[in-house]
């Protein structure tokens, strides 16, 4: 597939991300210095160094990402709204939250539904963006346009396809969830991708960002391919 970006230009589709448990001080300052560097969208990080990467890319235009309820997605609304507020406050200007995959499983799409429309209206106050993370390994295709369907009317400024932690990445997903949520949603695909030629397939199947930890691999092959 032919791309017609530029290098600034899809690079600024990449949100860098780092979200190992074991990961340390230093390991953020190399993303941020990365991500500043190469002009990603996004440092795609846990809430709790928050604070510390938005100190690090003061000055930039890099925006700083928190994931919540972050991998599993099995906390309550009421303690992702905590989460939510408090990485805002320390400086995130992103938010991608994991649904309760149990909820959606069971049925109940009205809880779903409440999830989503707390954790957007709250990003919609303070001017961050928001993303849902389906975790599209473990859902079956009906499940996954349904909670495109409800996205599509609540509208939050993403649909995300998998966390990275679970059984798979992203997949063909971000087709299905491109026709189900049109021009009214965004995708961004994430978990799995690790080349250019991913990255491409992803970009010609709808996503409008790429989450992943080979950014700059993936940028530097971009480049070599471009000259």
């Amino acid at each position: 597939m032919t791309i017609n970006l530029t290098v600034k230009q899809l690079a600024n589709k990449i949100d860098h991300t780092l979200l190992k448990a074991d990961a340390q001080e230093a390991d953020f300052e190399k993303l941020c210095q990365e991500a500043r560097s190469y002009g990603f969208k996004m440092v795609a990080i846990n809430s709790y160094p928050v604070a510390l990467c938005k100190k690090l890319l003061d000055g930039s235009l890099v925006h700083v990402g928190a994931a919540i309820g972050f991998p599993l997605g099995q906390t309550t609304i009421e303690t992702k709204v905590v989460e939510t507020k408090e990485a805002i406050k320390n400086g995130a200007d992103e938010i991608d939250y994991v649904i309760n995959l149990s909820k959606l499983k069971d049925g109940d799409d009205k809880y779903i539904e409440e999830e989503m429309q707390t954790i957007v209206d709250i990003c919609k106050k303070e001017d961050v963006l928001s993303k849902v993370i389906l975790e599209t390994c473990y859902l079956t295709d009906d499940e996954k346009k349904k909670v495109c369907e409800i996205a599509k009317e609540v509208q939050p400024d993403f649909v995300k396809t998998t966390t990275g932690f679970g059984s798979a990445g992203a997949t063909a997903d971000v087709k299905l969830m491109k026709e189900v949520v049109g021009d009214k949603v965004k995708v961004k695909a994430a978990g799995g991708i690790r080349d250019l030629k991913t990255a491409k397939d992803m970009l010609e199947a709808g996503a409008d960002r790429l989450g992943m930890s080979s950014s700059v691999k993936v940028i530097e092959e971009y480049r070599a391919e471009q000259s």
